[in-house]
């Protein structure tokens, strides 16, 4: 992240002629200075996403005023030719967000360490911009670790019975909440969140799954896909919705592999790709980089 104050603005809308000229002009008028604009007209959809970042020290007024008046902006923008008022469900959205307030995040683990070994190194070292407000853990393997970061450890331990492991998903939730946080990480967390935490979540549950989505959904996809005999292995990162492993997709990456290797090895590489699809999907999250529309995402890189 660069070291000087930012606000990034998001918005989707209905596309039509004169978006980014109206956005440009709302800009130049406040006297921001644009350092990064990226736009997308989906031609399928006929919708048009956009995310534009201004230096802070370049408007006269604070980021609650950027966002009264991009209120009105994106109000304007939001009808279709037709006039359409584009305030209903799955319509026009927008965001303000100030580079000056640290983004908070909290990781769900299991007993698996590489993707949160990964993420803890990567904000030790300052290279995501997120605070990290707590892990919780169905088990208290990965404490250690956690602790050693300074970063506070909950253990919620997760009953096989279905009324215990509905408990234990409340008290994750309220450990959750209690944070606000901008980002909730599955990082290999290996339980299945309920439909009410996916709500409750949505568009900031990330989770890693490891496999090339949509192939290999649910449990063990290294094991189907040594048994399926295939050249490449991947893993995504999505948000994660009621449906399995079938939320928008935010990055994916891939490695090749052959006939000699085991299901061991597949696991031992494919983690090496776990790793970076996480850290590459959060850090986009993080800096409003992803744009949600149905089940599809468009990504400012």
């Amino acid at each position: 992240m660069p070291s000087e104050r930012r606000y990034v603005l998001t918005l989707t809308c209905p596309d039509t002629t004169g978006i980014v000229a109206r956005i440009a002009g709302f800009l130049a008028d406040a006297g921001g200075w644009i350092v990064e604009a990226g736009y997308h007209s989906d031609v399928d959809s006929g919708w048009f996403f956009t995310r534009q970042v201004v230096r802070a020290d370049s408007l006269q007024f604070d980021v609650d005023e950027l966002r009264r008046r991009f209120a009105e902006v994106a109000a304007e923008l939001g009808s279709d030719r037709s006039g359409h008022d584009a305030s209903a469900p799955d319509q026009a959205s927008w965001t303000v967000t100030d580079t000056g307030v640290p983004k908070r995040a909290v990781l769900l683990v299991s007993k698996e360490l590489h993707c949160l070994h990964d993420l803890l190194g990567r904000v030790a070292a300052g290279e995501l911009p997120v605070r990290l407000e707590a892990v919780i853990g169905n088990h208290d393997t990965l404490e250690g670790v956690v602790r050693a970061h300074g970063v506070d450890f909950h253990h919620v331990p997760f009953p096989a019975e279905p009324d215990g492991k509905a408990a234990a998903f409340t008290e994750v939730g309220r450990l959750v909440d209690k944070h606000d946080p901008d980002a909730v990480v599955l990082a290999r967390f290996m339980q299945i969140l309920p439909a009410s935490l996916c709500t409750r979540w949505a568009g900031r549950a990330l989770n890693i799954h490891h496999s090339f989505l949509p192939s290999f959904v649910g449990a063990r996809p290294y094991h189907q896909a040594h048994v399926r005999g295939v050249k490449l292995i991947g893993a995504t990162c999505h948000y994660v919705t009621a449906d399995l492993d079938a939320g928008p997709i935010v990055e994916q990456d891939v490695i090749r592999v052959d006939h000699g290797d085991t299901v061991a090895d597949m696991v031992r590489r494919g983690r090496d790709i776990e790793r970076l699809v996480l850290a590459r999907g959060l850090r986009w999250h993080l800096e409003d980089r992803v744009l949600v529309h149905g089940n599809k995402t468009v990504v400012f890189r």
